[in-house]
């Protein structure tokens, strides 16, 4: 499964082309590329909240009625997958609002924790699963720390995350929901009222506070977080919840620049959402893998950071 090339400044993979261009019409006539930040007097929080919770109702459903047509389409695994990792999570008392989980990045009991392993290395175990040590060991730690610039997801079960990356003084780089108001935002603590920082955290404080880029931004991101539906840790092969983003945010980032082969994957997830049955084989060349997994209770470090290969299919 080899990573997307990109020499000089080419066009968005075709496989990315199509649902970036649709998404571009409408997210550009919001935000032009290098405009300012959101004024927080005039922003609208009550509508902005109410359009993107109807936006993600009117995806669930649709997400809901394509699974429930899938068996003929040979992609219906994934769903399969992505299913009873929601219902186990549902049936055992581990999801957390927004609720139902089901065609969402599920939040869970322990997404504190989970991120928090980037900082606390007595969360972290040996594993017998293939090249898995403590972060301690391998002075993992440094993945974060060292990090300037942090793109982050804007689901519930990460926003632990992004608080770290602006408690800590770092530049934190999310997408907007839906690339629907521009394609990311950039925050960091000054740009953030005192005490408002938790808010910031939120989808509604990051187009509040801060400040909408295009696709010609020059920066650099260090680390990549995303959300994940399921995970195996002995591939890195990951699911989401069916709608491309995190493929797309990810083309996106190597067409500015912003990212390369080097620059680290991690997720954030529950233990329940580990799993062993994800055919790496029928993944497509878009799908995009992790190199580390973050639990409550675990760290999972790929074989390719260990040899220094950037490799995608050699985690």
């Amino acid at each position: 499964m080899p990573p997307l090339l990109f020499l000089g400044a080419p066009p968005l993979p075709l496989c990315l082309a199509g649902r970036a261009s649709r998404r571009a019409r409408l997210a550009m006539a919001f935000a032009a590329p290098g405009s300012s930040s959101s004024s927080s007097a005039s922003f609208d929080a009550a509508a902005f909240e109410a359009e993107r919770h109807r936006l993600d109702a009117a995806a669930r459903d649709g997400m809901a009625s394509a699974a429930a047509s899938a068996e003929a389409d040979p992609r219906a695994w994934k769903w399969a997958i992505r299913k009873r990792v929601w219902d186990a999570l549902e049936a055992e008392g581990i999801a957390r609002d927004p609720r139902p989980v089901h065609h969402r990045i599920p939040n869970f009991d322990g997404a504190p924790a989970a991120a928090d392993a980037f900082l606390d290395t007595s969360q972290c175990t040996q594993s017998l699963i293939k090249q898995c040590f403590n972060y301690h060991q391998l002075g993992r730690l440094d993945v974060f720390q060292n990090s300037q610039w942090v793109k982050v997801n804007p689901d519930s079960p990460q926003k632990q995350v992004r608080f770290l990356t602006l408690s800590g003084d770092k530049k934190l780089l999310t997408p907007q929901p839906r690339l629907r108001t521009g394609f990311f935002s950039v925050l960091d603590s000054q740009m953030v009222p005192i005490g408002c920082i938790p808010e910031a955290c939120t989808s509604v404080g990051a187009a509040k506070y801060g400040r909408p880029i295009g696709l010609d931004e020059r920066i650099k991101v260090d680390l990549i977080v995303i959300g994940s539906v399921a995970v195996d840790p002995s591939s890195g092969a990951r699911l989401g919840k069916g709608e491309g983003f995190a493929e797309l945010e990810y083309g996106m980032l190597r067409y500015m620049g912003a990212i390369d082969d080097s620059t680290m994957i991690v997720t954030t997830v529950h233990d329940k959402q580990l799993v062993d049955d994800i055919p790496v084989e029928k993944l497509l060349v878009h799908d995009v893998p992790v190199d580390i997994i973050c639990t409550p209770t675990q760290g999972f470090i790929g074989k390719s950071y260990l040899q220094k290969n950037w490799a995608r299919s050699e985690f």
